[in-house]
């Protein structure tokens, strides 16, 4: 957790560079990054929000998984944040087509590599908890990609300086923008995929049922429901009807989801005349 508040910390020091220098001396580019930048403090906040209540929220009757979910919430309002960011380049951009005024390229350089030596320490601050949170994966992917546009305001630093051509600024600006737009997108569809309880992309929901199908004495496998949770926490409902022994049956029915992954299962077993059995939640 200590490392998600000084990334914080050290993105809010140099977004506010990157503000203030851009409008100072009227960079688009740098601009754009800025608020690329401000977006990653954004996601990082929220992910930290997330992480805390997803860790201390406690259940209750109201919300039986606590605040799970809040994380996922998180990267929805991040991705769209992404997508407003990219917006407002584009309409810069194009506003400045035909008459782009003179931006001086020494300042870019010296702010666009002091952000990049931010965002790649943010990265390997990151890294490791980007696998266990999707609000933290937003952050982390979008500081990544915040890496490579700072990449690009240093490069149109360069050829400001060099070369003079007045273009250099928005070409780069669109371009960051068009680097934003996909990991946008990506982030929304993950997110949207757990709230719309989506099954798993790797998890082969017709290939379980047949495993269990196969379970001896199961003569049937109905109402089978896989969803995520949160990322890394896949769940699993599924009735069984069968002739053997419920308590082997539950036994043999765990290995299978287990063996896929699925350990946060529940399974109910039913007689043929329709009688339910037992239930079994397999956990970890």
């Amino acid at each position: 957790m200590s490392r998600l508040v000084i990334a914080a910390v050290i993105l809010t020091v140099f977004f506010a560079v990157e503000l203030v220098t851009a409008l100072l001396i009227d960079s688009i580019a740098l601009l754009a990054d800025a608020g690329h930048m401000l977006t990653d403090l954004v996601a990082l906040s929220m992910g930290l929000t997330a992480v805390l209540l997803s860790r201390h929220g406690r259940p209750s009757s109201a919300r039986t998984y606590g605040w799970h979910r809040a994380e996922v919430f998180a990267a929805v309002a991040n991705a769209l944040l992404l997508l407003g960011v990219a917006g407002f380049i584009f309409y810069e951009a194009i506003r400045r087509l035909g008459d782009a005024p003179e931006v001086p390229g020494t300042p870019m350089i010296v702010v666009a590599l002091a952000g990049l030596v931010a965002n790649l320490v943010v990265v390997v601050l990151l890294r490791s908890h980007s696998e266990h949170s999707l609000a933290v994966k937003g952050a982390y992917l979008e500081v990544l990609a915040d890496t490579v546009s700072s990449v690009g305001v240093l490069i149109a630093g360069i050829v400001t300086v060099t070369t003079g051509w007045p273009y250099a600024d928005v070409v780069v600006a669109v371009l960051v923008a068009l680097w934003v737009l996909p990991r946008a997108f990506a982030l929304a569809g993950n997110a949207l995929r757990i709230l719309s309880e989506s099954s798993p992309r790797h998890i082969d929901v017709d290939e379980l049922q047949r495993a269990l199908e196969t379970v001896d004495g199961v003569t049937d496998v109905h109402d089978l429901h896989v969803w995520t949770l949160v990322p890394g926490k896949d769940m699993a409902t599924a009735h069984l009807t069968a002739t053997a022994d419920p308590a082997q049956v539950l036994a043999d029915a765990r290995e299978v989801f287990s063996a896929r992954g699925l350990h946060h299962s529940t399974v109910q077993v039913e007689s043929p005349d329709g009688a339910a059995g037992c239930r079994c939640a397999a956990e970890d």
